[in-house]
């Protein structure tokens, strides 16, 4: 059987899928591994662990299937640091995207002209997630490292030089650094001026379609993103869809064939393809507020018995929460308010409100969050028609109604659980001529949700009450944030 394999390097764990030449994916292969968190703030991992994972992925499908793919293609997750010797090995464990070590420099940053600019030439929001702030707080606080460092690199450009033997970097990798000009394609200088390195120690940026072959003649396209991979692998690569994605954490985003910057929400512009941008936001409080939720509510292991009775149980209560509102911000949030000093809240509690309130007015929460990066993107884009859908929320009719009334918009649910892995297959089929253009790949007959216009006054009163609380208990929560250190 003729296919491409798609193989995404994710926080958790690397997953191989194969994907027909009709972009039907059949088959998968995935090994986990973990992270280390050291000090407070900190999240680390192993690259060598993350390289084995991915050949044994890699060869595992392969033997899984019985023959050769075609070809291989990468996605990988975002603003990973690892600094290395020029020999590629790490001489420090990875930073990952979840390390919060250099919030106060991003929080600097954010406060200045020049912060500002690099945001607008760079696409990248200032946030301790990107390379940006990485390489600054090595350069501040660890002068040595700093100082022997020959690159500063991302575990896709690891895992190409252990192939290849060669540094490069997508220009969807490079988009996401904060150090890369995303109109001019090339280092950006105010960037490395403030980092103090110069383009020598980063990678050769490189087009998402470059392309390798390894001893056996199988074509290694080196991809982009897992971000942008998985809104082509959802199919939101046309104007006027945007994908929304709820996992633990959430992210919405749309294709565009220009940067979107939002000063104000910080709001992303990644590079999927010479033609092609993907831009939004992610919020931290997706899945992992409605687990709080649950687990703190529950006396045994948390299981999938108890979402579901949980769905049950709100699926009566009506749109609102008879006035009670949730503030999802449990760990700080990124997109659109940038504020890991945030906190979650209650507002409008009454002796009426019962568990099932409590209940709906998370989900809820969370869906304002998601709608509130929605809100900032169409600020500047195209007019969004229709979201397409993937993530935890599928599980309940329920919550997707409830998206569909806040947002407004028609759902479209997709087959997206290796949206990524499928994505970085259909950009190297594209890459080597196997389809002609990711329009074609439009889903038919898609399941639907439509929304409910008698709910949209309720919930569109709601949400910009839920955005006037934040503004107005900014400055509390931050005091209190401090308070409590």
């Amino acid at each position: 059987m003729d296919y491409v394999l798609g193989i995404d390097i994710g926080t958790g764990s690397v997953k191989a899928v194969a994907v027909d030449t009709k972009c039907k994916s059949f088959g998968a292969f995935q090994h986990h591994y973990s992270f280390t968190s050291p000090h407070p703030g900190y999240h680390e991992q192993n690259p060598e662990e993350i390289w084995d994972a991915f050949k044994k992925s890699m060869d595992g499908m392969i033997a899984e299937i019985g023959n050769m793919p075609k070809a291989i293609s990468l996605s990988s997750a975002m603003h990973s640091l690892m600094p290395v010797d020029e020999n590629g090995k790490a001489l420090a464990p990875m930073i990952t995207w979840a390390d919060n070590r250099s919030a106060e420099i991003a929080k600097r940053l954010r406060n200045s002209e020049i912060g500002l600019s690099i945001y607008k030439a760079t696409g990248t929001p200032l946030h301790a997630m990107s390379p940006l702030c990485k390489i600054i707080w090595l350069k501040e606080n660890n002068p040595d490292l700093f100082s022997q460092t020959h690159k500063f690199i991302s575990i896709k450009e690891y895992i190409w030089y252990k192939l290849f033997k060669e540094f490069k970097i997508d220009y969807s990798i490079a988009s996401c650094t904060g150090l890369f000009n995303i109109t001019q394609l090339s280092w950006h200088k105010d960037s490395l001026n403030i980092t103090g390195i110069d383009p020598k120690m980063l990678s050769e940026p490189v087009q998402t379609d470059y392309t390798k072959f390894l001893n056996t003649g199988i074509p290694v396209v080196i991809g982009a993103s897992d971000g942008c991979m998985a809104n082509l692998g959802s199919g939101g690569i046309k104007p006027g869809i945007a994908v929304m994605t709820i996992g633990t954490s959430g992210a919405v985003r749309i294709a565009s064939d220009k940067p979107l910057p939002n000063e104000k929400a910080m709001t992303f512009s990644y590079i999927l393809d010479k033609d092609t941008f993907i831009c939004g936001g992610p919020i931290n409080n997706g899945g992992i507020a409605l687990q709080w939720w649950i687990k703190n509510n529950i006396k045994h292991e948390l299981g999938e018995a108890d979402y579901e009775q949980l769905f049950g149980e709100i699926a009566s209560i009506a749109a609102g929460s008879k006035g009670l509102l949730f503030l999802p911000y449990l760990t700080g949030d990124r997109a659109p308010i940038w504020d890991s000093e945030s906190c979650g809240v209650f507002f409008g509690v009454k002796l009426e409100h019962e568990k099932a309130h409590f209940s709906r007015a998370v989900l809820e929460g969370i869906c304002y969050s998601m709608y509130d990066v929605l809100d900032a993107m169409q600020e500047n884009a195209e007019a969004i028609k229709q979201i397409n859908i993937s993530g935890g929320i599928v599980k309940s009719e329920t919550w997707m109604q409830m998206m569909a009334d806040i947002t407004g918009k028609d759902l479209v649910i997709t087959q997206t659980e290796d949206a990524s892995a499928v994505g970085a297959s259909l950009l190297a089929m594209k890459a080597l001529g196997l389809i002609t253009d990711y329009a074609d790949l439009s889903i038919k007959e898609p399941k639907m949700v439509k929304t409910n216009p008698k709910n949209g006054d309720v919930y569109l009163r709601n949400f910009m009450i839920f955005k006037t609380l934040y503004s107005a208990l900014k400055n509390t929560m931050h005091e209190f944030y401090k308070m409590n250190l």
